[in-house]
């Protein structure tokens, strides 16, 4: 079939790739430039997302860890393993037994990943891993596994696949409305007819909808995550919570540098996707609590629009889950997380006939 697909960010360009392998005729229109916005302002995780289990959401978190798994075999270049350290506090908000009990389940979930399980650790050996981290109340912690990537690079690597597969890609063209008779319109007017068009905008899917006159059964919770990038070297990747809250945060190693993040702020389209004074404060604030004799020399920042399916009036409670919609010959895409972009692409094609 001849396809178009609006958007080129990681779902967009998964979705290419896939549908090409299968012998269809692709075109990417794309509003910017390939992973120029939500996808390469990611935590840069290839993870299953331990905090989910909290939400019951079993299905997601076995199918990231798969899929965080195909990617580091895919491109180990791009897409590294990482261990990360989740130490226990007297004061914390969740006890021992509940993190033992979530890191077991994920675990088991992983299946039969190559990569190492958890461990629990004593607090002599979490406190080795970084010597700025604050001893006051710590009891041990536990160790376990995910991936961490360069997200734009491993993106646009996806697209030089797809490409070679005969995709074609249109930059710098914003669509303006597409049908359910499978033509789309673009800014400029112009008017192209596909047999299927897939609608995979990422923030910006729900407005397309809606410019087009088009309704969905679901709705786009569109929450900022912002991070920060400090000047100083991150020996040990840690998940740590927020003081006072049950919000999680990671401190992470990255080209050099530490990354903290992350936020979750909702807005709108029509505001900046930036990371505001309050975030930032907030993000040191949280790090020093756990590094306070370490030095917060803070050298860039970054935020990406993470489109959430609403379903919860906090958004650190929203499930990370997709849903694909069809209205006639228009397939809608909203939601999803970066790596589960690939499944989701799978899940696509089935719906293309």
């Amino acid at each position: 079939m001849d396809i178009g697909i609006v958007g080129g960010g990681i779902n967009g360009l998964c979705c290419a790739w896939q549908l090409a392998r299968q012998g269809h005729r692709v075109h990417v229109y794309e509003r910017d430039t390939l992973m120029q916005a939500t996808s390469r302002a990611s935590s840069k995780l290839l993870h299953g997302g331990l905090r989910y289990l909290e939400n019951g959401e079993l299905r997601l978190v076995r199918e990231a860890l798969h899929e965080r798994d195909g990617w580091l075999q895919r491109m180990p270049d791009l897409a590294k393993p990482l261990r990360l350290i989740l130490p226990i506090y007297r004061q914390a908000r969740r006890p021992r037994w509940m993190i033992a009990l979530g890191l077991w389940a994920y675990d088991r979930l992983a299946g039969h990943s190559t990569l190492p399980q958890s461990e629990r650790l004593s607090t002599q050996t979490v406190l080795a891993c970084n010597p700025y981290l604050n001893p006051q109340g710590l009891q041990g912690g536990y160790a376990f596994s995910d991936g961490q990537m360069d997200d734009q690079a491993l993106g646009l690597w996806i697209a030089a696949q797809a490409q070679a597969q005969g995709v074609q890609i249109s930059e710098h063209t914003d669509i303006a409305t597409v049908h359910t008779t499978g033509h789309i319109t673009t800014a400029s007017g112009t008017t192209h007819q596909h047999e299927r068009v897939l609608n995979v905008a990422g923030p910006w899917a729900q407005q397309l909808l809606q410019r087009s006159a088009l309704s969905s059964p679901y709705r786009l919770d569109l929450v900022r995550g912002s991070h920060l990038i400090l000047a100083q070297a991150c020996p040990q990747a840690f998940l740590l919570e927020v003081p006072g809250e049950r919000r999680i945060f990671f401190v992470l190693p990255w080209q050099g540098n530490t990354l903290i993040g992350t936020t979750e702020i909702r807005q709108t389209l029509h505001e900046p996707i930036t990371c505001s004074r309050h975030e930032q404060h907030y993000l040191l604030q949280a790090w020093q609590h756990y590094f306070p004799h370490a030095q917060a020399n803070v050298i860039d920042t970054f935020s990406g629009l993470r489109p959430l399916l609403y379903s919860a009036g906090d958004p650190n409670k929203a499930t990370r889950e997709y849903a694909i919609h069809r209205d006639g010959q228009l397939i809608s895409v909203l939601g999803g997380k970066w790596t589960t972009a690939l499944a989701l692409a799978r899940k696509v094609t089935q719906t293309i006939n």
